[in-house]
């Protein structure tokens, strides 16, 4: 049986040094209005495909938490069920913790965007803002542009002139584009912290250029009135040849002088067979190459975003980190940050002849899918659809639906899918897909139990039916009777917000410059000495 603790009990565990996982099982909207800091949100909606990689072992000491504590049973005795041996619930959830007179946080990545605002102030990390970049545009200024963000992001808005070049792949790819040591580089991002780390990493794999981060990046642009791009696919090809050289002798020399720690794959094993301490292996490079060729059992994880959402991957507290990728520099300038974050990291050496696994990642569950449900590809979905034979319910992240959902699909938060197949007889065909295929089949797995026979999943999601030529439609900012629950599954950015998102990119730019102030008397979050709070 899970134990109940109180949030004194809770308060002492996150000041005892050991491992702990907190997971806020509530959706993700209501865990971005107020959650405790140091929770990773691990919506119980997902949890099937989630807690295996958040949670690698299972004797780890888990909380679990929620708004306020009634929906934390069925989840600590899944988990028991499944073999983690250390479950606890926090008595009344997140209410409880602030019952107690302890804070909770809004917003998501709060860590990590505290990290960003502390290397701004303790390395003077250069910036720029938009109407100067402005300026530079209208006076014909030499200059460069580089957009941090996973592409997705880049595509959805963007920057007029600049490049895509995600997170780390900046000290991997800009070097051998520049043949001038003099123009200025500047990097972007929505808001700020992608766009510091990304300044000054490159900054601190000696890039001989002027370097500066753009202020409030895409979000800062639009609050000056200025025109941003959208749909826009260009990104920076990896270096070869000498340019390849150069940054792994780059990256060799920053090692050093950082004292960046290495281990080879024996060393690794062991540390994986422990089963007192928990190590993440994550592979820092971008999908594409991680799909090609990628060391056995580790987790994808492009370095930027690994630094700048840690929480959403490495969910235990003092656990151990490797960082793999296969030439050793992304996963250099990745570990150098994580080691400022605080984490016990390493960089894998030599991952080459261990880079052995590829094709798409079919990590385990925490349990099987209903063997009756059956999967289905694109094109026998559109056969379907064109028949008018089958009803289909997206029940991915709702904010790729609205940018693009399978016409005539849906949505559902599967949290509240009982009210959301309401409406349909239980003799219909429903298909289910998601934003990558996998939490659809445990949705229509809730979907038998609820009495409907014919459920079916789209292999691979969305994604799979783009690339099988399958058109998309967008639904506007009003209501739309497909969305069969609210859009509450997650945090929208500000940008994204149907109503009031120049307000509301204002208030997310002033609440990110303020959030180091207001961490400080959270007595339990530690980075680096070097990046710590004063206290």
């Amino acid at each position: 049986m899970p134990r109940t603790i109180d949030a004194k009990k809770l308060r002492s565990w996150l000041n005892d040094g050991d491992e702990l996982a907190l997971l806020d099982i509530s959706d993700g909207g209501p865990f971005s209005r107020g959650h405790i800091l140091v929770a990773t949100g691990a919506p119980r909606a997902s949890f099937e495909t989630t807690i295996p990689r958040l949670v690698p072992r299972r004797s780890t000491r888990v909380v679990l938490t929620d708004g306020d504590g009634s929906t934390l049973a069925e989840a600590a005795s899944l988990l028991e069920s499944c073999g983690y041996s250390n479950v606890n619930v926090l008595a009344n959830g997140n209410q409880g913790w602030a019952a107690a007179g302890f804070r909770l946080f809004s917003g998501s990545n709060i860590v990590s965007k505290v990290f960003g605002e502390i290397v701004e102030e303790r390395l003077h990390t250069p910036h720029i803002d938009a109407p100067t970049l402005t300026s530079w545009m209208a006076e014909g200024q030499p200059y460069v542009l580089f957009d941090v963000r996973p592409l997705a992001e880049y595509r959805t808005v963007s920057i007029p002139g600049a490049t895509n070049c995600p997170g780390m792949e900046t000290i991997f790819r800009i070097p051998s584009t520049l043949d001038d040591p003099t123009i200025p580089v500047v990097v972007n991002c929505a808001g700020r912290t992608r766009s510091i780390i990304g300044a000054q990493s490159l900054r601190e794999f000696g890039l001989p250029n002027p370097v500066f981060a753009l202020e409030n990046g895409t979000m800062g642009w639009q609050l000056h009135d200025f025109t941003p791009d959208h749909g826009q696919s260009n990104i920076v090809t990896e270096p070869v040849g000498d340019g390849l050289s150069s940054a792994r002798s780059t990256a060799k020399t920053l090692a050093e002088r950082n004292a960046v720690r290495f281990i080879d794959m024996p060393t690794l094993d062991s540390w994986l067979a422990d089963e007192s301490r928990t190590t993440y292996v994550f592979d820092v490079r971008l999908a594409e190459a991680f799909s090609l060729a990628r060391l056995p059992g580790s987790v994808n994880a492009p370095g930027g975003q690994l630094i700048q959402s840690t929480d959403t991957f490495a969910a235990v507290r003092h656990a151990r980190i490797v960082v793999v990728d296969e030439h050793e520099v992304q996963a250099v300038m990745t570990a150098h940050w994580l080691g400022r974050m605080g984490w016990d990291v390493a960089v894998l050496a030599n991952p080459l002849d261990h880079l052995t696994e590829h094709g798409p990642d079919t990590r385990a569950t925490l349990v099987q899918p209903d063997p009756q449900v059956h999967s289905i590809g694109a094109d026998e979905l559109v056969a379907l659809t064109e028949s008018g034979s089958c009803v289909i319910v997206d029940v991915g992240e709702s904010y790729w639906y609205r940018q693009g959902r399978i016409p005539g699909s849906h949505y559902a938060m599967r949290s509240q899918l009982a009210d959301a197949l309401s409406q349909f007889s239980r003799d219909q065909t429903i298909v289910f897909c998601c934003s990558t295929g996998n939490v659809a089949p445990f949705a229509a797995g809730d979907a038998r139990r609820l009495g409907f026979g014919k459920v079916r999943t789209l292999v691979g999601g969305r994604p799979a039916w783009r690339r099988a030529g399958g058109t998309f439609e967008t639904i506007g900012d009003g209501d739309d009777p497909r969305l069969l629950t609210p859009t509450d599954d997650m945090w929208y950015p500000p940008w994204a917000r149907a109503e009031g998102a120049r307000e509301a990119m204002a208030e997310y730019l002033s609440w990110e410059v303020g959030l180091a102030e207001q961490l400080r008397a959270e007595e339990y979050l530690r980075f680096s000495p070097e990046f710590d709070f004063p206290r």
